[in-house]
C-alpha cells in the first residue's frame, strides 16, 4: 500500500520540474540575473568597494575590476571574515564556516550565508524530486535513508558556527524525514570513522534501506562492513534498496566494486556538491552529465583547461562554451567568493540545458613532457584496460617515467 507521503512526493516533484524547467531552458538569462544580483548586493562589501563594484556594468568590466582568484589570494579577505569582520566578501557576517581539509591549500575557511545555505539543501531534495518525476518511483520515500555524513557537531568561531559542510547540512534535514533518516544523531557524532561506520552496521541491519547515499569511498566501507557482518549481498541484505545518491568523487573507478558489492543494478543519482556550493545534479537517469544548477546565486565563467596558465587566460560565460573542451570552472556566490578558482575542470555534455562532468583538478595532472594527461584520461585508460577482466581496482597510483629502462624484463 502506498502512502499519503509517496503519494504527495508526485505532484511536488511535477511542480519542482515545472520550476527548474524555466530557468533551464533560459540560462542565459538567467545568468545575467543572477550576475546582476550579485554585483548588486555586494557594492557596500568591502571586497565591493576594493573592486569598484559601483562602476561595474557588464561582465567585461567584472573581468578588468575583479581577477580570477584561489583560496590564497582570496585568504586575506576570509581571514578577517574569521576574526569577526562584517562587510567583507558579503553583507554582514556568515551564518557557518565550512572546514575543509581542501586537496590543494590545507584547510580552509569557506564562508556560507543565509543566502547561500539554501542551495546546498534544496538542491539534493530537487535532484530526487527529479528522479521520482522521471521514473514515477516514490515508494521508497516510506523506508529508511542513509546518509553518510560528517558529524554534526559545530564549534563557534567569533560568533559564527564552524564544521565540516556535511555535518551544517545535517542540521537542516526537513521534519518530515527525520523518522525515516539514519543513523541516529549519536551516532552521527561519533568522530572515529570506523567506529562510526560499526555503529551505523548495527543500526541498519535490521532496517528497511530504500536510499543509501555518501561518497563512494565511504559508502564503501559501510558496504564492506556489512558483507563481512552478514555473508550477504547488501541487495539481498535491504532488498528494497533501490537508489543510490553519490558525490564528492568519479564514480567509474568504484562502479564494478559496488555491483558486485550489491549483487544487483540499482538506479542512481550523480550530484557535485562542495563547500563552495552545490553546483550541478544528475537530472535524467539516460542522459550524460548533471545539470548546472544556474539559478542558485552563482555565477559562472569558464578558462580552457589548456589556457589556464598563460599569463592572460581568456574567461567566457555560458554563451561561449564548447561541448567536450576540458575548462576551469570560475564561480561568484552569494557567500561572498569572487572570480574564484575552484579547482576543478569539467566538461560539458550538453548545452540545451546545461550539463556538466567533473573531469579533475587542474594540477591533478602530469605533463613531464607536455602531454597534460588528466585524471579523467587515466580513470578511462583503467576503465578500459580492465573491462572484460576480473581485475577489480580499489586505488591506484600513476606517475611518469622519466629514464625508462629499454629491453627490461619484469621478474
Amino acid at each position: 500500500m502506498i502512502s499519503l507521503k509517496a503519494i504527495l512526493a508526485k505532484p511536488l516533484a511535477k511542480r519542482t520540474y515545472k520550476k527548474i524547467q524555466k530557468w533551464a531552458n533560459n540560462p542565459i538569462e538567467t545568468q545575467e540575473k543572477v550576475f546582476r544580483h550579485l554585483i548588486l548586493e555586494a557594492e557596500g562589501t568591502q571586497f565591493g568597494i576594493d573592486h569598484d563594484f559601483i562602476k561595474i556594468k557588464t561582465y567585461e568590466d567584472f573581468k578588468e575590476q575583479v581577477p580570477i582568484r584561489d583560496y590564497e589570494a582570496l585568504k586575506p579577505y576570509v581571514e578577517r571574515v574569521v576574526a569577526g569582520e562584517e562587510n567583507m566578501l558579503w553583507k554582514g557576517k556568515p551564518l557557518y564556516f565550512a572546514k575543509t581539509s581542501g586537496t590543494t591549500y590545507g584547510s580552509k575557511y569557506i564562508p556560507i550565508t543565509s543566502e547561500s545555505m539554501p542551495n546546498h539543501v534544496n538542491a539534493a531534495r530537487n535532484a530526487i524530486l527529479l528522479y521520482i518525476h522521471e521514473t514515477g518511483h516514490s515508494k521508497f520515500v516510506d523506508g529508511k535513508m542513509i546518509f553518510l555524513q560528517g558529524s554534526p557537531v559545530l564549534k563557534e568561531e567569533n560568533g559564527v558556527q564552524l564544521g565540516r559542510l556535511s555535518g551544517i547540512v545535517a542540521h537542516y534535514i526537513p521534519k518530515y524525514l527525520q523518522k525515516n533518516r539514519l543513523p541516529s544523531w549519536e551516532t552521527n557524532c561519533i568522530e572515529d570513522w570506523e567506529k562510526k561506520v560499526d555503529a551505523i552496521v548495527e543500526e541498519t541491519l535490521s532496517e528497511n534501506m530504500t536510499i543509501i547515499s555518501g561518497i563512494p569511498s565511504w559508502v564503501q566501507m559501510y558496504f564492506e562492513k556489512l558483507q563481512q557482518k552478514t555473508g550477504k549481498k547488501v541487495g539481498d541484505l535491504f532488498k528494497n534498496f533501490n537508489l543510490f545518491i553519490f558525490g564528492g568523487v568519479n564514480f567509474e573507478p568504484y562502479r564494478a566494486k559496488f555491483e558486485n558489492l550489491i549483487g544487483r543494478k540499482v538506479d542512481s543519482i550523480e550530484l557535485y556538491p562542495a563547500s563552495e556550493g552545490f553546483f550541478a545534479f544528475q537530472d535524467k537517469q539516460n542522459e550524460k552529465g548533471m545539470l548546472l544548477q544556474l539559478d542558485s546565486g552563482m555565477f559562472y565563467e569558464f578558462v580552457k583547461a589548456e589556457d589556464f596558465f598563460s599569463e592572460n587566460p581568456k574567461r567566457i560565460t555560458l554563451a561561449d562554451v564548447s561541448l567536450g573542451v576540458n575548462y576551469v570552472m570560475i564561480i561568484s556566490t552569494n557567500a561572498g567568493l569572487w572570480a574564484y578558482n575552484l579547482g576543478d575542470t569539467v566538461q560539458f555534455t550538453c548545452t540545451k540545458p546545461f550539463r556538466i562532468i567533473v573531469s579533475g583538478r587542474i594540477k591533478h595532472f602530469i605533463s613531464a613532457f607536455g602531454e597534460h594527461v588528466i585524471g579523467k584520461e587515466v580513470e578511462s585508460a583503467l576503465k578500459i584496460a580492465t573491462e572484460g577482466t576480473k581485475i577489480r581496482i580499489n586505488e591506484f597510483t600513476v606517475a611518469p617515467q622519466i629514464n625508462p629502462r629499454i629491453g627490461f624484463t619484469v621478474p
